[in-house]
C-alpha cells in the first residue's frame, strides 16, 4: 500500500521545478476531502472547512498556523463564524506544486477532530 498523502514530506521546491499540469495535480486532489478542496483556474487549490462554532474555527486556524510554520509553506486562511477557508499555491512557480496538495491533506486530517455533527 501506499504511503497516505498526509504521511509525506512537504518537499520545497526550485525555481526550476514546473507548476503541475492538471494531468498532474489530479490523483493528488483524488486524496483530499472533495467536499472541502478545489482547483481554481489551474493555479491554486481553495477550500473551505465548516465548523460548529467560532472557537473551533479559531483554534483549527491556529493549528493550522503552526504547521505553516514548522513546514514553511504559508496558505491564506480567512477565519468567520463557523468556517476557515483556505487558499494555497507555490509563490515561487506561481502555480501547484505536489506540496500544497500534501498540506491540504494534513489540513483535511486535523479537521476531522474539528468535523460538525
Amino acid at each position: 500500500m501506499s504511503q497516505s498523502l498526509a504521511d509525506q514530506e512537504c518537499k520545497a521546491c526550485t525555481s526550476d521545478d514546473e507548476p503541475l499540469t492538471e494531468a498532474e495535480y489530479a490523483e493528488y486532489l483524488a486524496e483530499l476531502d472533495e467536499d472541502v478542496w478545489t482547483v481554481v483556474d489551474e493555479h491554486h487549490l481553495e477550500g473551505t472547512y465548516p465548523f460548529d462554532d467560532f472557537r473551533n474555527a479559531l483554534e483549527f486556524t491556529y493549528e493550522v498556523g503552526e504547521l505553516a510554520e514548522e513546514e514553511w509553506h504559508h496558505p491564506d486562511l480567512h477565519l468567520q463564524w463557523g468556517e476557515v477557508r483556505v487558499e494555497m499555491w507555490t509563490h515561487k512557480i506561481d502555480g501547484l506544486h505536489k506540496t500544497d496538495f500534501v498540506m491540504a491533506a494534513r489540513m483535511d486530517r486535523m479537521h476531522e477532530e474539528y468535523a460538525p455533527e
